[in-house]
């Protein structure tokens, strides 16, 4: 089958199911402008897939804005530096259990089953060009270069958005229902060190999550903070771009080797995670983060195989000042001088890093507001993580300020403790995606609960032609 023919089943496939047929949600207008009634905030696979939700769920009129240019949304073509997704191949995501709209049957259209039974892992490139191809396919209503600055709650059960960008047809959108579709840094920021951040310039660091002129370092030596894959992602790349030597410090005696989530994916934690107690959520996470992911074994075999690359176990970085012979790093094992520092030391979810939320983060209810964790699990970044409910809405603090927070939902790395790795992981997005669009409908359906009732309980339109039924029982002779 080639692209061409997949395209065309595609659409078959989705005319069987009569999608797109009708939009069911009562129009809700404004004399300022335009009301959708869902924008989902990001357009990466957690966006692209909310908006098919929808759609399927007949909620038409919603936008989805993200501030990158077409085809560059999310990491994998902006920061990610893995030569593969770490998610074993055969799992499926935003497919909604389409075959023809699976990973699997775009790769076979072009590269054949043999070629699909030959890979361990999905190219990284290549799982980008099946998200454009996932956008174009389904007609998705994505705008580029639009990035939201502001969420401002409006009048009627309103929110109004302050964009801008140049994709962006107005500097302000009306909304329903927001969708805070963004990623893994959606609910906080990349963390880095203060020891770092206010000791080293900033031209002599950068965060994995950022863009590296790695060109520029050709022939140097870089140190690498963390013992995560992307510390080992990161090595790799450099090295691959001709860099001299690649430090990796880590502040542990040996590398993690469990992976919480290939026991999650079998066991039905990641699909019924969100039955659990209380209790019992924030102790799978206090172990989720207390054994972190380890990197894969090609990661850290394609990083280890260059000989400048060098790993320095039970190596906290102590001090870091910059010389004019580079940026020296102090550690247990010693003092090391480098050309260029990176750091990989992941990321801190709080509400009140994201500046998008400043008019409503006061009113966010915490998981530190609901539940007191014993001492031996206490864990402050958990307690910092929003409180939500199983379909991913924010919840107040107080019955004064829910109107503040009707209709705002975090699809991002920020619904780990209350709702499990189904919002941050492709291994738990299938799970997942029907929760948060069942959410979001539902929600839709009880505000309009009033009016829907009194249509239909008013509703008179005839089906039954009586005037057949006559010429029935009384046939013309």
């Amino acid at each position: 089958m080639s692209l061409e023919a997949l395209n065309e089943q595609v659409k078959k496939d989705l005319a069987c199911l009569a999608f797109g047929k009708m939009n069911r949600v009562h129009p809700v207008k404004d004399s300022e402008r335009h009301v959708y009634d869902v924008i989902i905030v990001g357009g990466g696979q957690s966006g692209l897939g909310t908006a098919f939700g929808l759609l399927r769920e007949r909620i038409a009129n919603l936008l989805v804005i993200d501030e990158n240019p077409e085809g560059f949304e999310g990491p994998w073509e902006t920061y990610a530096r893995m030569v593969t997704l770490r998610t074993p191949k055969h799992l499926t995501s935003i497919d909604y259990g389409i075959p023809t709209l699976t990973f699997r049957s775009w790769w076979e259209a072009q590269y054949g089953t043999t070629a699909w039974e030959a890979i361990d892992k999905i190219p990284r490139g290549d799982w980008m060009a099946y998200l454009r191809w996932y956008r174009e396919v389904l007609q998705l209503p994505v705008r580029n270069e639009v990035q939201l600055k502001l969420i401002e709650p409006f009048d009627k059960g309103l929110y109004r958005l302050h964009v801008e960008g140049a994709g962006a047809f107005s500097n302000t959108l009306l909304a329903r229902k927001v969708v805070l579709a963004t990623g893994i840094q959606g609910g906080g920021e990349w963390h880095v060190p203060s020891f770092i951040s206010e000791k080293c310039p900033r031209h002599l660091y950068a965060h994995t999550s950022e863009p590296i002129d790695f060109h520029s370092l050709k022939g140097k030596t870089v140190g690498i903070l963390g013992g995560g894959a992307s510390a080992f992602d990161n090595a790799n790349f450099a090295l691959s771009s001709e860099v001299k030597e690649a430090h990796v410090f880590v502040r542990r005696k040996e590398l993690p080797r469990i992976n919480p989530i290939r026991k999650m994916e079998p066991s039905g934690l990641i699909e019924r995670y969100y039955c659990l107690e209380d209790s019992e959520k924030y102790a799978v996470m206090a172990h989720f983060f207390k054994n972190n992911q380890p990197p894969t074994n090609d990661t850290f075999g394609r990083a280890a195989s260059w000989p400048g690359f060098h790993l320095h176990l039970a190596a906290p970085w102590l001090k870091v000042e910059a010389t004019a012979e580079g940026v020296v790093v102090t550690t247990p094992q010693g003092k090391f001088t480098f050309d260029f520092i990176i750091v990989s030391t992941g990321l801190v979810t709080d509400p009140a890093l994201r500046p998008e939320l400043k008019l409503v983060e006061p009113h966010i209810l915490r998981w530190g507001d609901v539940y007191e964790a014993p001492a031996d699990l206490a864990n402050p970044q958990i307690d910092a993580h929003p409180y939500l409910t199983p379909g991913f809405a924010l919840q107040a603090r107080d019955e004064k300020s829910k109107h503040a927070l009707h209709g705002l939902f975090t699809f991002n790395y920020s619904a780990l403790i209350s709702c499990g790795i189904v919002a941050s992981a492709l291994s738990g997005m299938r799970f997942g995606l029907p929760r948060l669009v069942t959410a979001v409908a539902d929600q839709l359906f009880l505000d309009d609960k009033a009016a829907i009732l009194e249509s239909y309980f008013n509703f008179r339109d005839l089906e039954f032609n009586e005037n057949l039924a006559s010429a029935k029982k009384n046939p013309v002779t």
